[in-house]
């Protein structure tokens, strides 16, 4: 990875990451855009959006009754390496742009109490020796501007609140808890901080304005 160009773009749930990303695909032609959204996943790896549509699908609604969080853990794992082999594999002459990366999912697996008690654990300790970015964009968004993006909660998750219910105490709480956690998993690393904007357009240009300086 020495010389890499290679970027991450992270933020909380309803930053407009997926939508800023296919902002840039246009606008940074020159550049390798990497994520598990469909539109950027080659066919030969069609497996990973299956997985990821499974996992809303069937392992969210069981989780805590048919499946248990380090299962759940244990599935996502199979983004991580993905990812990290996307990564690894890229032509060094090609700069990168890699949707979240591992620091998502990790935080999330925290939260959700995977592995509870062992953020030190053989699982995390792993993806945190996976290669590590030059910068990080952190696509900021308050959890109000997220909820309305979320259509005011219809649109959530079992990943992203905190409590039975789902309302809006509980996602705030929850994204809030996110948002530190994710800080924290980087807090090692150049961050340079997008303050939310009001369109994917807007957010774009800011994390273009980043990336080209």
């Amino acid at each position: 990875m020495s010389g890499r160009r290679f970027h991450v773009l992270l933020g909380p749930d309803g930053a407009g990451k997926s939508s800023v990303m296919e902002h840039l695909a246009e606008r940074l032609p020159e550049w390798r855009l990497i994520s598990t959204d469909d539109a950027f996943v080659a066919p030969e790896h069609a497996l990973i959006p299956r997985l990821r549509r499974e996992l809303h699908e069937c392992l969210l609604p069981g989780l805590g009754a048919a499946y248990s969080v380090d299962f759940l853990a244990s599935v996502l794992q199979t983004a991580v390496v993905h990812l990290r082999d996307q990564v690894r594999d890229s032509d060094p002459r090609v700069p990168v742009l890699m949707d979240s990366y591992y620091y998502k999912i990790l935080a999330k697996c925290r939260l959700a109490g995977a592995l509870a008690g062992a953020q030190d654990s053989r699982m995390y300790s792993w993806w945190r020796s996976f290669p590590q970015p030059s910068g990080v964009v952190f696509l900021d968004v308050s959890p109000g501007a997220a909820w309305r993006r979320r259509g005011d909660g219809t649109r959530l998750n079992a990943l992203e609140y905190d409590g039975p219910d789902g309302g809006w105490a509980d996602f705030e709480r929850y994204q809030e808890n996110l948002r530190k956690t994710l800080l924290e998993e980087v807090r090692a690393l150049p961050v340079t901080m997008v303050r939310e904007q009001p369109d994917a357009g807007r957010a774009a240009e800011a994390v273009l304005e980043v990336l080209t300086a």
